[in-house]
C-alpha cells in the first residue's frame, strides 16, 4: 500500500464528498480559532519589528470550503489588528499543501474567491493588501519549503495519518484485525505498539522538517484526532480503523469482500494520546509547547444531527479510497459499506459510545524556538 496514493479523501462535493461529510472536522477548526488568534498576534501584532511579508501554510489542507478555514482565520487577524493600528497589513504568501492526490481544483477555487474578496475588502480602507496563494503537493513528512522561510503553519485533522503502515506488522503477517476475539486480544496490544512507533517516528520528523523551514519565534498550530489514555485495555484507546475494520469483517463474512485481502489490508491511522504527542515533541526539541489542550469533539457539533447515517458517510468519505485501491473501486461496495455502517453503529450504541467514549482532538501550539 502506498500511502501518496491512498491517503487521501473523498474529493468533490458531491453527497459522497469529504467537503459534505466532515462535521466533526469543521467543528475542530473552529475551537482553533483562539489558539490561532493568539498565536497570530504574539507572532505579529506584538513584535517590536513586525515582518513586511509572511509565508503563512496549511499543511494537509484537504479539499472544498474547509480548505481555507485555517489560513482565512489567520488573514482575518492579521488584516483586523492592522486596521486597529492603521498600518499597511503585511504581504501574504499563503500556501496550501497536500498529497498530489488531493482535489485541488476545488481547493484553488475557494482560495481564489477569498483572494479576490480580501483584496476587495481592504481596498476600502485605504489598504494595498498582497496575497499571494499557492499550491504545494506533496507529503508534509519531509521537506516542502526554503528554509527559514514560513512565518505561521497550521494543520487540522492530518497528522494522524501516517506516512505508511507499520512494517513490522505487515513483514509479520499481523493483520490488522482479527475476526476471532481471543486472538485480537492477544495481537491489539502488539499491533498498537507498532501503530505507535510508528507515529513516533513521522511526527519526529515531521517536527524536524518544520524547523528547518520556519523563521526562528515562528508559530505552528496543529490538531489531530487522539484518544484519552495509553492502556491499550482501555476502551478510550479505540482507534478508528479498529471500528472500520469490523465493518469490513462483517462484510466480509458475507462474501461481500474477500476474507483474504481483508487479512492484509492496512490502515496508516493512530490516534495518539496527550503525553504521547507531549513526550515526542519535547525529544524533538525545535519547538516550545505554548499550549496543548484536549478537545471533546463534540463540542460545537449539533448533537440533533448525529445519526448512524452521518457516521456512515462520513466514514465512507474519509475510507472509500483506501478500501477501494485495495479491494477494488466499486459504488456497490461502498452502498453496503454505509449499509452495514449503520446496522453497526445504531442509535443505542452511538448513544453508548458518545457517553462512554466521547472522541477527542489534541490541539497544541508551538513556538519555534530561536
Amino acid at each position: 500500500m502506498d500511502p501518496q496514493r491512498t491517503v487521501r479523501m473523498n474529493p468533490g462535493e458531491g453527497e459522497t464528498g469529504y467537503a459534505r461529510n466532515s462535521t466533526f472536522q469543521s467543528a475542530e477548526q473552529i475551537r482553533m480559532n483562539p489558539l490561532i488568534e493568539e498565536a497570530v498576534t504574539e507572532l505579529f501584532c506584538n513584535s517590536t519589528h513586525p515582518p513586511n511579508s509572511m509565508v503563512i501554510a496549511d499543511l494537509g489542507c484537504s479539499c472544498g470550503p474547509s480548505a481555507l478555514t485555517l489560513i482565512s482565520t489567520a488573514v482575518n487577524v492579521i488584516h483586523r489588528q492592522c486596521f486597529k493600528v492603521q498600518r499597511p497589513p503585511p504581504e501574504l504568501s499563503l500556501q496550501l499543501n497536500d498529497l498530489p492526490s488531493n482535489d485541488f481544483n476545488a481547493a484553488v477555487k475557494h482560495l481564489v474567491a477569498f483572494q479576490q474578496n480580501q483584496n476587495g475588502d481592504m481596498g476600502v480602507h485605504d489598504f494595498s493588501p498582497l496575497l499571494v496563494p499557492s499550491i504545494v503537493p506533496g507529503s508534509f513528512y519531509g521537506r516542502l519549503f526554503t528554509t527559514g522561510s514560513v512565518h505561521l503553519i497550521l494543520s487540522s485533522n492530518s497528522l494522524h495519518w501516517l506516512s505508511e503502515v507499520p512494517d513490522d506488522l505487515v513483514k509479520n503477517g499481523i493483520p490488522m484485525y482479527d475476526a476471532d476475539e481471543q486472538q485480537c486480544q492477544k495481537t491489539r496490544p502488539i499491533i498498537l505498539d507498532a501503530y505507535a512507533q510508528q507515529f513516533r517516528k513521522d511526527f519526529f520528523f515531521f517536527l524536524a522538517s518544520r524547523a528547518k523551514e520556519m523563521v526562528p519565534g515562528g508559530r505552528m498550530i496543529l490538531s489531530l484526532t487522539g484518544t484519552q489514555s495509553p492502556d491499550p485495555a482501555n476502551e478510550s484507546t479505540q482507534q478508528t480503523w479498529e471500528f472500520v475494520a469490523r465493518i469490513l469483517d462483517d462484510m466480509a463474512s458475507r462474501g461481500v469482500l474477500d476474507k483474504q485481502k481483508l487479512k492484509t489490508f492496512y490502515i496508516p491511522l493512530y490516534a495518539p494520546y496527550e503525553e504521547e504527542v507531549k513526550d515526542i515533541i519535547e525529544k524533538q526539541g525545535s519547538f516550545s509547547i505554548c499550549r496543548l489542550q484536549v478537545h471533546d469533539s463534540m463540542i460545537g457539533v449539533n448533537k440533533a444531527l448525529i445519526s448512524p447515517k452521518m457516521i456512515a458517510y462520513g466514514l465512507r468519505a474519509a475510507f472509500e479510497p483506501i478500501i477501494g485501491d485495495h479491494f477494488g473501486s466499486s459504488t456497490e461496495i461502498m452502498d453496503e459499506f454505509v449499509r452495514t455502517t449503520e446496522q453497526l453503529m445504531s442509535p443505542a450504541l452511538l448513544e453508548n459510545e458518545r457517553t462512554k467514549n466521547p472522541r477527542v482532538f489534541l490541539a497544541m501550539s508551538l513556538a519555534r524556538k530561536s
